[in-house]
């Protein structure tokens, strides 16, 4: 093992028993002394802001020039008027240092306004930033802009810019929701080294010009990503949070708004929104794994968030994160069971709009029933080793990265004072007893609920995609040659298949299918999570 992790080191350049490790600060300082110093320094530096600093030791001079950089207001008045500061801590879009260097880096921000000046450096191209040196400028300002610390690792950057790596999203980002429909999050990117894995958070301030009702959230994350979670501050919750990318959890005062283990459009139904404040800070919460053991990996995710006028909704929408923190799991190879009652949300009822199930690798499955009055489990609503969470299935199959969320329309009434029941299995081979903790080295037993406290007013609309996509059904599942697609029997007409990856290329196409079973061969797909949607009807399925 020792081997084989010396030669990837040298193969991928990382070298880093030969590198020296700065502080950040005194990185991102360097670039400006060999690209920028020339024209901001001296008695009257170029925009009033001299990056040579003083000090008698380069990083107390890196510090000075941070010093008027975070959190200063430009000298533009324009750039005043945006709400940028020199540079924001942990946000690239706020960073009026950063659009003047962007040049095409980040391709989501707005386009650099011929009243914030020149682009720099102003003698480009003889004098330009690398990808590279723009992206060092970038991790310095999403871990935070501090003035101490190492806050990335700068080796694994210059290898994915000089050497070559892997991008979450290959074909550029996303697509925003148009204007006037909504708004684009963004968060990351942050880079991963052969076979690493973090799970980072983010404070996120919205800065609305209003508030809003948000009846659509369309995560859009890799396959490389374990889970996105976002959440909401409560009363002063943010206040002492640090701004940039961070290991620590610290959710004293938060909420759940939403959880998702793979890309996911929660499009809500009927007459239901999530109320946020004009001024809302939420939290992002991204788990990347790379499963390269050659290549760095970019990691990107981006939330397009849909509005609404406050007052459209008839019911607001809420969400749990409903956590069983104790489930000792030995490493003896035997199937461990832990089951926990939830009836904890308050109000007498609530009418449940989807549910997911969360575990880590030693997942066996998960499954939830109502509560009845004894404490005893009643009927069973939810089972992840199923399509869809629908129990029932023929061929049960649960994977841990790619968990289903079940949806109800119309909602699932529950009587809370009764509650839930939610149970998950494991089977530990690995070297050591597990517990509850946050990497994938860890476990986890969380179920995740949506629900309004109120039924939804009769007759209001239901998005048909999501009735529709309970009337197809896929055996067997997993599949490795043939795969066979049942719809309902009163489906006569042509019929249209698309199979897509996990990050939405289209890998199978076929037009004018007929009758209510359809046989599709997928021999020649390779292995891997896939979509499938025939006339709308969607669903997923695993090709072994």
């Amino acid at each position: 093992m020792q081997k084989q992790l010396t030669f990837l080191c040298c193969l991928l350049g990382f070298q880093l028993g030969a590198q020296t490790i700065l502080p950040s600060v005194q990185e991102v300082y360097q670039i400006f002394q060999n690209k920028c110093a020339s024209c901001h320094s001296g008695s009257t530096p170029a925009g009033g802001l001299d990056l040579v600093g003083t000090g008698a030791t380069e990083l107390l001079r890196a510090q000075n020039v941070a010093s008027k950089l975070v959190n200063v207001n430009p000298a533009n008045s324009y750039a005043v008027s945006k709400g940028y500061k020199r540079v924001y801590p942990g946000r690239v879009d706020r960073s009026f240092l950063f659009r003047k260097i962007n040049r095409g880096l980040e391709p989501t921000l707005e386009a650099f306004h011929i009243n914030e000046g020149s682009e720099m450096p102003q003698n480009f191209p003889t004098n330009a930033l690398t990808d590279s040196e723009k992206e060092i400028i970038r991790q310095w300002i999403v871990f935070g802009a501090k003035s101490t610390g190492t806050l990335f690792n700068k080796s694994v950057v210059e290898t994915f810019y000089n050497i070559g790596g892997e991008k979450s999203f290959p074909d550029g980002p996303p697509p925003a929701p148009a204007p006037g429909e909504g708004f684009q999050i963004k968060m990351g990117p942050f880079f991963l080294a052969p076979d690493g894995e973090v799970e980072y958070f983010q404070k996120w301030e919205l800065s609305l010009p209003a508030d809003v009702e948000v009846d659509g959230l369309d995560f859009k994350i890799s396959p490389f990503s374990h889970h996105f979670l976002l959440y909401n501050f409560t009363g002063n919750g943010a206040n002492a949070i640090p701004a940039g990318l961070r290991l620590d959890a610290n959710h004293s005062q938060i909420n759940l708004v939403a959880a998702v283990q793979g890309a996911t459009d929660l499009r809500l139904p009927g007459k239901t929104a999530f109320s946020w404040d004009n001024n809302l800070v939420l939290d992002l919460n991204s788990h990347y794994i790379n499963y390269s053991l050659t290549q760095p990996y970019q990691c990107e995710a981006y939330i397009n968030v849909y509005t609404q006028t406050p007052g459209t909704a008839d019911q607001e929408m809420f969400a749990a994160l409903l956590v069983n923190p104790n489930i000792p799991i030995p490493n003896s190879g035997d199937l461990v069971t832990h089951t926990s009652s939830e009836f904890e949300l308050g109000a007498d009822s609530i009418y449940i709009w989807g549910l997911m199930g969360h575990t880590h690798k030693y997942g066996r499955g998960y499954k939830v029933w109502k509560r009845q009055p004894n404490g005893q489990k009643g009927d069973l609503i939810y089972d992840a080793s199923c399509g869809m969470g629908i129990p029932g299935c023929p061929s049960p199959w649960y994977d841990y990265q790619h968990i289903p969320i079940r949806y109800w329309e119309p909602l699932l009434p529950v009587k809370w004072s009764n509650g839930l029941i939610h149970e998950a299995k494991w089977v530990n081979e690995g070297p050591v007893p597990v517990n509850f903790g946050p990497t994938s080295d860890d476990e986890m037993m969380v179920l995740i609920a949506f629900y309004t406290e109120q039924p939804l007013t009769v007759g209001a609309a239901e998005p048909k995609q999501l009735e529709d996509t309970q009337t197809i059904t896929v055996a067997p599942n997993p599949v490795s040659g043939t795969a066979i697609f049942t719809l309902p029997d009163n489906v006569t007409s042509a019929h249209e298949f698309r199979l897509m990856d996990m990050t939405g290329k289209l890998v199978l196409h076929q037009n004018d299918l007929q009758g209510h079973i359809l046989e599709i061969d997928l021999t020649r797909v390779l292995p891997g999570f896939y979509v499938f949607e025939v006339d709308g009807r969607i669903g997923k399925l695993i090709k072994m």
